[in-house]
């Protein structure tokens, strides 16, 4: 076969996008811009999201894609052509590490976290058995292990996993606990039941819940939602009532879904209360801890997870208050056997028999995924570099920074909080005095309107929620750099887009 037949000329070309001194151009390139468009952004440069309409940035994406060089051309050109692309990325995308970023539960995540991630991404480290993976599963374990002892359960009694995110992590916990509730569902199906079993959550419960009611079979006209407290938490008393209720019917209990915190507005269900009232009933208690577990590491907010411990299992969103990048998602049960009810499966191609000790270090036994990216590394490398005292820090911070603004709003004529914070999770409404007459609706209306104003000018990035059926503005703070002063900044900026909102609709 001579040098220049299709296939060997197929070869170079693979060879040119394998070349480990692109990848080190390449790599000057990313680390470079990326330094210099995190020194920008967290000093609160230009706008928190370049605002353009979906259509005009899908027909730019289209128009970069096809301005592509040829694989084989020279390594100085594809690595420019990455810087570029580089920059195109970075120039449009939403800047999460920007102060005024202070909307979805999506944290401006500790930058090195991304190198670790990077790491297992050009290397593709997977895991589904264990020597596919197995610094992948070793550092996954080792997170597991500590933040188990965190919720403070002791190394060797408990057991966890890291999946893709809050709700494949909901799902997996709750059919864990379908399985163990119905002893023979797995392989008979829900429909077997002389009864439908039901599962009672908190009513802010996010819709994931719901949506593995019906992924499990059981339907989502089966989940009960308990009634809650002045605070919008789960309600102990109802709760009773419900179970109460249920068991005299005998119908078959999954589960209990209660929340630390829950979505709407961060509220932190009364755990103890809750596990007790589990415990009494022996019904399953599950925690959905995505966005509140974090308070774990912190001495000053722990108090808020009180009972956490009792938990039968629960979920805890790493991607969330840990700030590393998305998804790494854990599910912790607190029985160490209960790892390997989720599923009763068996897969003579992936799991060697005749190593039979390495199948508890198998996640392909224990996840909906089969294969899996290494999740954990972004999080294992940040632990291992800092320690939990920065994790903590990242917590209190946050959190304080809740409370001052529920302060500055209490404060503010113009501007109502719709609840005392226990985190820093905040739900407000803006009345300026022309609105001061205003009904339900158009309150709520405004609210959504001035929302969508302030993102598409690039001064904040917030979202909007409903509370009680009326429009809301909803703050998270989850980037750690935000300070009192871009708070106030946000204030103002309300009030300006506000007053050009109202003169536009009279």
């Amino acid at each position: 076969m001579t040098a220049d037949t299709p296939n060997e000329q197929a070869r170079t070309r693979i060879r040119a996008a394998y070349d480990p001194e692109l990848l080190r151009r390449a790599g000057h390139h990313l680390v470079e811009q990326l330094s210099d468009h995190m020194a920008g952004k967290q000093s609160g440069a230009g706008p928190v999201l370049p605002w353009s309409e979906p259509p005009a940035l899908v027909r730019e994406a289209a128009e970069v894609r096809d301005h592509f060089l040829p694989p084989d051309a020279d390594r100085a050109m594809l690595a420019e052509r990455f810087g570029e692309l580089v920059r195109i990325m970075l120039d449009r995308g939403l800047n999460l590490h920007h102060p005024r970023y202070i909307g979805h539960q999506v944290p401006a995540s500790v930058p090195v976290a991304g190198l670790f991630d990077a790491l297992g991404s050009v290397t593709n480290q997977v895991m589904a058995i264990y020597d596919m993976g197995p610094w992948a599963t070793a550092a996954e374990w080792a997170m597991v292990e500590r933040l188990g002892e965190q919720i403070g359960w002791r190394v060797g009694e408990f057991s966890g996993l890291v999946t893709h995110g809050g709700s494949l992590a909901n799902f997996t916990a709750l059919l864990t606990a379908r399985n163990v509730a119905l002893q023979d569902c797995w392989e008979r199906g829900v429909a077997s039941s002389a009864v439908q079993p039901v599962m009672l959550v908190q009513s802010d419960a996010h819709y994931c819940v719901s949506r593995s009611a019906g992924m499990m079979g059981l339907g989502t006209s089966q989940v009960i939602r308990i009634g809650l407290d002045a605070r919008r938490r789960m309600d102990p008393n109802r709760l009773d009532e419900a179970l109460t209720a249920q068991r005299a019917a005998n119908r078959p209990i999954v589960a209990v879904v209660a929340c630390a915190c829950a979505t709407p507005i961060g509220a932190y269900d009364p755990l103890d209360e809750i596990a007790e009232i589990c415990h009494r009933h022996e019904v399953w208690l599950h925690v959905d801890a995505a966005h509140g577990g974090c308070a774990c590491l912190s001495p000053r907010y722990r108090h808020l997870l009180s009972g956490l411990e009792r938990a039968d299992s629960l979920i805890w969103d790493a991607h969330k208050m840990l700030f590393v990048p998305a998804l790494c998602a854990l599910v912790l049960y607190r029985d160490r056997s209960h790892l390997f009810q989720t599923f009763h499966q068996d897969a003579p191609y992936l799991f060697d028999p005749s190593a039979p000790g390495l199948a508890e270090y198998d996640s392909g036994l224990r996840t909906v995924e089969c294969t899996k990216r290494a999740a954990a590394f972004g999080l294992w490398g940040v632990w291992s570099m800092f320690g939990p005292q920065l994790f903590a820090d990242m917590v209190d911070v946050t959190f304080d920074m809740g409370r001052i603004l529920y302060e500055k709003l209490q404060a503010a004529a113009d501007f109502q909080p719709l609840h005392e914070p226990q985190c820093n999770i905040v739900v407000f409404r803006h009345l300026p005095p022309s609105m001061a007459h205003a009904g339900p609706e158009q309150l709520g209306r405004f609210q959504l309107e001035l929302r969508r104003r302030v993102i598409e000018s690039g001064d904040f990035y917030i979202v909007s929620t409903n509370l009680d059926g009326i429009g809301a503005l909803r703050v998270t703070i989850i980037n750690p750099l935000t300070t009192p002063d871009d708070l106030d900044q946000l204030l103002d900026t309300l009030r300006e887009h506000g007053k050009k909102l109202v003169i536009n609709t009279i």
